[in-house]
């Protein structure tokens, strides 16, 4: 059975004080064994949730990396930098990165292969816009974003990625897709894995959504064979809400 994996994606928000004390309440948050909760600062505060965080079984995210080792990149940060820190998780290849820092394919495989060679996990995020919904190709762009980055790797690496499908169309907007349309892509793209791979690759996967899930949604949503979480956004500032999404498993 796989684990159901619940991250909270901070975006930019919050000052020092603000993040410390949703940090300490995440810290009280009660999970089962078979939920990983994972937090995603924006850079600013990665040492001090590490710190924070350190006597729970929460983990930490970057919101994003360096696709370079290191060198003149001012603003940037690599993926030594993080796992230095004690980062476990990056999240690559949001739908805003895509959007407003036109981060392409191979952008986003280099990413990813910097994040590996470091240790720090991959959670890969895939999605369609609403014209490419409302034109029916939005399989084909799924299986596009997967095949030129992720598909690239060897199973071994591949273990290393969670897949997080977020329709562009329902990020930020309170629009989700309903259960159906959710549980069909997820499903969509383990049959992906499937033929990439295997079936034994694909049962392992955990593949989340992240499309407006809220406390709300997320029950129906998490109860779908092939739905293992959410990638969690503006409901992940609001400790009642997060709770309730993480009780929700």
């Amino acid at each position: 059975m796989r684990k159901k994996i619940i991250a909270a994606n901070w975006k930019m928000n919050l000052h020092v004080a603000q993040a410390g004390e949703l940090l300490a309440q995440l810290a009280t948050i009660p999970t089962h064994a078979t939920t990983q909760v994972i937090v995603a600062p924006a850079y600013v505060y990665l040492a001090q949730s590490i710190n924070q965080l350190s006597h729970t079984t929460v983990h930490v995210a970057s919101q994003d990396v360096s696709a370079h080792n290191n060198g003149a990149y001012t603003g940037e940060v690599s993926a030594s930098m993080l796992a230095q820190l004690g980062v476990q998780y990056s999240i690559i290849g949001h739908s805003e990165r895509r959007q407003y820092y036109h981060e392409d394919n191979e952008l986003l495989l280099n990413k990813i292969n910097r994040c590996l060679e470091h240790n720090i996990n991959v959670l890969f995020c895939v999605g369609e816009h609403l014209v490419q919904r409302n034109s029916n190709t939005h399989f084909a762009i799924i299986k596009a974003q997967l095949v030129h980055t992720v598909f690239k790797l060897s199973e071994e690496e591949f273990a290393n990625i969670i897949i997080a499908y977020e329709p562009v169309w329902a990020i930020g907007t309170g629009i989700t897709a309903t259960t159906l349309q959710a549980q069909e892509m997820h499903a969509y793209i383990r049959g992906l894995i499937v033929e990439r791979y295997n079936n034994i690759v694909a049962q392992h996967t955990h593949i989340i959504y992240g499309g407006s899930c809220n406390a709300i949604n997320a029950s129906e949503l998490f109860a779908c064979a092939d739905i293992d979480g959410g990638l969690i956004g503006g409901a992940s500032l609001k400790i009642e809400d997060f709770t309730t999404i993480v009780k929700s498993v």
